[in-house]
C-alpha cells in the first residue's frame, strides 16, 4: 500500500532509506551478546595496555613517546607518521576495547600493530623467549599471532556482551 507522499514521489519519514553513513555506523557497532567476543576484547585490552603505557608514557620501564618513536623510525625503519599512529593506537585502543566502544576499529588497529611487530620478530622464529635463552628483543612472533586471532574475533563478531557498542546499537535500532 502506498501513501500519498509516495505516490507523489516524496518519501515520507517512514519510507526514507537510511543514509549510507547511518548504515555504516550501525554495521560497525552492531554486536550480539556474545560472551566470547567480550572475553577476547578484554584480554586484548589487558595485554596491550602495558605496552602502550611503556611506548607512549614511559611507564613500566618504557622509553616514552619520543624514545619509542625514535627507535621505531631509526632502528626499525618505520615512517614517522606510521610510528606515531602506532604508538597512539597502542595507548588508546585498550581503553576502547575495555569499554567495548568502537571495538572493531580498536581491534583492527591493534591487529595492524601486531602485523608490524611480526615483520620485526619474524627473523627470530616462531617461539617467544620464555626462558631468557636469547638476548632481549629476540623473541619470536607467537604472541603476536595470538593477539591477532583475538582481534579477529572482535573485528568479526563485534564487542559482544557488556559493551557500549551493544548498548548504543540497541538504542539506535
Amino acid at each position: 500500500m502506498t501513501t500519498a507522499g509516495q505516490t507523489l514521489g516524496v518519501l515520507t519519514t517512514a519510507a526514507r532509506p537510511r543514509s549510507i553513513v547511518r548504515r555504516s555506523i550501525d554495521r560497525l557497532i552492531d554486536t550480539p551478546a556474545d560472551l566470547g567476543a567480550a572475553v577476547a576484547r578484554i584480554a586484548v585490552a589487558l595485554a596491550i595496555f602495558p605496552h602502550g603505557a611503556q611506548h607512549a608514557l614511559g611507564w613500566f620501564g618504557g622509553y616514552g613517546f619520543a624514545g619509542t618513536h625514535t627507535w621505531m623510525t631509526k632502528t626499525l625503519g618505520f615512517p614517522a607518521p606510521l610510528a606515531a599512529v602506532a604508538i597512539t593506537t597502542e595507548l588508546l585502543a585498550p581503553f576502547a576495547l575495555l569499554l567495548g566502544l568502537g571495538g572493531r576499529i580498536a581491534a583492527l588497529g591493534v591487529a595492524g600493530i601486531m602485523l608490524g611487530a611480526i615483520t620485526t620478530h619474524f627473523p627470530n622464529g616462531f617461539f617467544m623467549n620464555w626462558f631468557g635463552a636469547r638476548a632481549a628483543g629476540q623473541e619470536g612472533f607467537e604472541y603476536h599471532l595470538v593477539v591477532m586471532a583475538l582481534c579477529a574475533v572482535v573485528t568479526i563478531t563485534g564487542s559482544g556482551r557488556f559493551s557500549f557498542d551493544r548498548s548504543i546499537a540497541r538504542r539506535r535500532a
